[in-house]
């Protein structure tokens, strides 16, 4: 695993204990929402952007994404 993978994983893991601690779910059903969703792949895939920003943006950033598949 390469340091910027290493990176990515623990964004993906901020923003899944953030999201289940925002939504009262635990955290096993957080990751199958983002991975049904495609959440924790976009994450990775706008790392570069995400960790220049505050950490509660990459959450806010699951959050749309989900509102956006529910809609």
């Amino acid at each position: 695993m390469t340091d910027k993978q290493h990176e990515e994983n623990l964004l993906v893991v901020f923003a899944v204990e953030e999201y289940s601690r925002r939504q009262g779910i635990p955290a096993h059903e957080t990751i199958n929402l983002f991975v049904e969703h495609g959440v924790t792949e976009a994450i990775r895939q706008c790392y570069e952007t995400l960790h220049t920003q505050d950490i509660y943006e990459c959450v806010a950033f699951a959050e749309d994404i989900l509102k956006r598949k529910k809609a």
